[in-house]
């Protein structure tokens, strides 16, 4: 389970239910509201890693004119929170605009469970990669370089978490290039990230 908190904000009640059973298994604090205009109460701590907006709120608004008006408002805070958006509407010419607007993905309804969460790690990621101003996964000073350095030998599983760690480094957070180079599964890489604390 990823140590960040992450908010959803969806209108259907039975989709925001289903999200949030889904997330809660991945993320420690999952935070699911029905109208965006919560956000800028919710977001007063600065302690949110994640927004998974919906695109669209008023009944038969169908142009995700609103999820881009509310991304705006977000990409703007001083410390602003990765955005993912979401929508049943969804077409290449949105995605674009919503990525070139700042989102850090879109997702259209009804979604795969696992790129979902794909997605949502990886703007995770993302935005902790931000938050330590792309300063390495393992610090310098971590147990890892002290184990290194003391007189036992360092054991596979602290190599492991180690290269891994670079690894993620080095590709920005991107799980699927990660998972590329070290020749496994994004889902074996995600669970060793889980087993590791990464």
């Amino acid at each position: 389970m990823l140590d960040g908190k992450i908010i959803l904000v969806e209108d259907n009640e039975a989709v925001l239910k289903t999200l949030k059973m889904i997330l809660s298994r991945e993320f420690k604090t999952v935070v699911g509201v029905s109208v965006p205009t919560l956000l800028p109460a919710l977001l007063r701590e600065d302690d949110v890693d994640v927004v998974l907006l919906d695109m669209n709120f008023r009944t038969g608004r169908q142009d995700g004119r609103e999820g881009l008006f509310w991304l705006e408002r977000l990409i703007e805070r001083p410390n602003p929170p990765q955005v993912v958006l979401v929508t049943a509407f969804g077409d290449i010419e949105l995605a674009v605009s919503a990525l070139k607007r700042g989102a850090a993905d879109f997702v259209v309804k009804p979604w795969d469970n696992e790129k979902l969460v794909a997605a949502l790690q990886e703007a995770f990621l993302r935005k902790r990669e931000e938050r330590t101003d792309a300063s390495p996964l393992i610090a310098d000073d971590s147990p890892i370089e002290k184990t290194a350095s003391a007189s036992r030998p360092v054991t596979l599983e602290e190599m492991e978490k180690r290269f891994i760690g670079e690894v993620l480094r080095e590709k920005n957070g991107n799980l699927t290039l990660s998972a590329q180079q070290l020749d496994i599964s994004r889902q074996t890489l995600y669970n060793k990230m889980r087993k590791y604390g990464l």
